[in-house]
C-alpha cells in the first residue's frame, strides 16, 4: 500500500466534470434573466392597460414577442437546472432520482413549449 496524499484521495474519488458546466450555464442564465426580468417588468409598467387587447398589442411589437419568447425559455432552463440540482442532490436512490429528474424535463420542455406557442398564438393573430 502507497501512501497517498489528501489532495491524490480526493481526487481519486472527484467525479469527472460533471456538474461544471451546468453550474456555469445557470450562472449565465441568471445573468440572461437580469435585463430580461428588467424589460419584462418595466415594459409592463408601462402598458397602460392590462386587459387581453392591451398585452395584445404589446405582444405583436416583434421585439416584444422576441424577448418574451427569449424570457420565456432562459427562465425555463434555469428553474430547471435549479430543480435537477435539488433532485440529484438531496434524492439517494439512483431509479428514483433518475425517474424524476427525466419526468422534470418532461414537464419542463413540454411547459416551455406551450408558453412560447402561446405567446406566438397570441402575437401572430390565432385567436379572436
Amino acid at each position: 500500500m502507497t501512501p497517498t496524499s489528501g489532495l491524490e484521495r480526493i481526487l481519486r474519488h472527484a467525479s469527472a466534470r460533471h456538474g461544471g458546466e451546468d453550474w456555469w450555464v445557470q450562472r449565465v442564465t441568471a445573468l440572461a434573466l437580469v435585463p430580461l426580468s428588467l424589460w419584462f417588468c418595466v415594459s409592463m409598467l408601462l402598458t397602460p392597460a392590462m386587459g387581453y387587447f392591451a398585452v395584445r398589442a404589446w405582444m405583436t411589437r416583434p421585439w416584444n414577442t422576441v424577448l418574451l419568447v427569449a424570457f420565456i425559455l432562459v427562465a425555463a432552463y434555469h428553474s430547471y437546472l435549479g430543480l435537477r440540482v435539488v433532485v440529484e442532490d438531496y434524492v439517494h436512490e439512483a431509479g428514483m432520482r433518475i425517474a424524476l429528474v427525466l419526468l422534470i424535463r418532461f414537464v419542463y420542455v413540454l411547459s416551455a413549449a406551450s408558453a412560447v406557442l402561446a405567446v406566438c398564438v397570441v402575437a401572430f393573430g390565432g385567436l379572436p
